[in-house]
C-alpha cells in the first residue's frame, strides 16, 4: 500500500475516532460512540506506524496536510458545511508541505 492511501485512511481513522468523541460529549449520543472512537484511533496509530520514513516525527509532520484536507473533506460529506475558498487554498499548501517533507530529497 502507497504512503498516500496509508495516511488517506489513517486520517479517516483519526477523524472517525475523535469524531466519536464529538459525537457523544457535544451531541448528546450515547457512550458507544466514544468506544468506537477509541477502537478506531487505535487503527489510526496502527495505521501511521505503516508509514516509511526515516524518522517517526517526519512521518507524523507529513501526515498533518493530509489531515487537513481529510477533514474539509469530512466537514463536507458528514457534516454537510461547504469549505470556502480559504479552506481549500489553505489545504492544497499544508498538502504541498506535506509532500515537501515526505518526498523531498535528504543527504542523510
Amino acid at each position: 500500500m502507497t504512503s498516500f492511501a496509508i495516511y488517506v485512511l489513517a486520517a479517516l481513522a483519526e477523524i472517525a475516532g475523535c469524531f466519536g468523541f464529538w459525537a457523544w460529549l457535544r451531541l448528546g449520543k450515547s457512550p458507544a460512540w466514544a468506544v468506537l472512537g477509541v477502537l478506531s484511533l487505535v487503527i489510526f496509530a496502527l495505521l501511521l506506524t505503516r508509514i516509511e520514513a526515516g524518522a517517526a516525527g517526519r512521518a507524523f509532520a507529513a501526515y498533518g496536510g493530509v489531515y487537513i484536507i481529510a477533514s474539509l473533506a469530512w466537514m463536507r460529506v458528514v457534516e454537510g458545511a461547504r469549505p470556502d475558498r480559504w479552506d481549500l487554498i489553505g489545504g492544497v499548501i499544508c498538502l504541498a508541505g506535506a509532500a515537501l517533507i515526505l518526498f523531498g530529497p535528504r543527504t542523510n
